[in-house]
C-alpha cells in the first residue's frame, strides 16, 4: 500500500504524476530494451533516441551481466512572433541485463542506428544436460 500512496502523494500536482507515469520513478526515463537469441548470439536492442553513441553511451560486461549506461542533454529553443520557449531535457539512466551462462565480454559488438543501440553477445553452445535415467532395482 505504501507504493500506492507514494504515487498519489497529495503534495504533488497532476503534472508530477504524469511525469512519473511516462518518465519513470526517478524523473528520467529508463532504457527500454528487448532481447532475443539470434543463432548463438544474444541480441539486446535498447531505445536511446537523442544521444551521441560515441560520447554519451557506455556498454560493459561484468559479473555475468550486460550494463548499458547513457546520458542525454537536449536543449530546444523556439522563437516565435509572440514569445520565446526554451525546453531542456537531460539526465543519466542505465539498464542491466543478466547474461546466459558462459557468455563473456569477448567478441561483444555494439552498433547504433536511428536511435536504437544493438548489442550482440556471443553465447557458447550449452552442453546437453544429462537426462536422468531410472534404474530398476531387482529383488534377489
Amino acid at each position: 500500500m505504501s507504493d500506492l500512496t507514494r504515487w498519489f502523494d497529495p503534495r504533488k500536482g497532476p503534472f508530477d504524476l504524469f511525469e512519473r507515469l511516462f518518465e519513470g520513478e526517478g524523473g528520467t526515463a529508463g532504457i527500454k530494451v528487448e532481447e532475443h537469441m539470434d543463432g548463438n548470439d544474444l541480441v539486446v536492442r535498447a531505445e536511446l533516441p537523442g544521444v551521441d553513441p560515441e560520447t554519451d553511451v557506455d556498454v560493459s560486461v561484468a559479473d555475468g551481466a550486460l550494463t548499458i549506461q547513457a546520458r542525454r542533454e537536449e536543449n530546444q529553443e523556439r522563437k516565435e512572433k509572440y514569445g520565446y520557449r526554451s525546453e531542456f531535457r537531460y539526465g543519466s539512466f542505465s539498464r542491466t541485463v543478466k547474461l546466459p551462462e558462459g557468455a563473456t565480454a569477448d567478441d561483444v559488438s555494439a552498433t547504433y542506428t536511428d536511435g536504437v543501440l544493438e548489442v550482440r553477445v556471443p553465447v557458447p553452445e550449452q552442453k546437453a544436460q544429462q537426462i536422468s535415467t531410472k534404474i530398476q532395482v531387482k529383488r534377489t
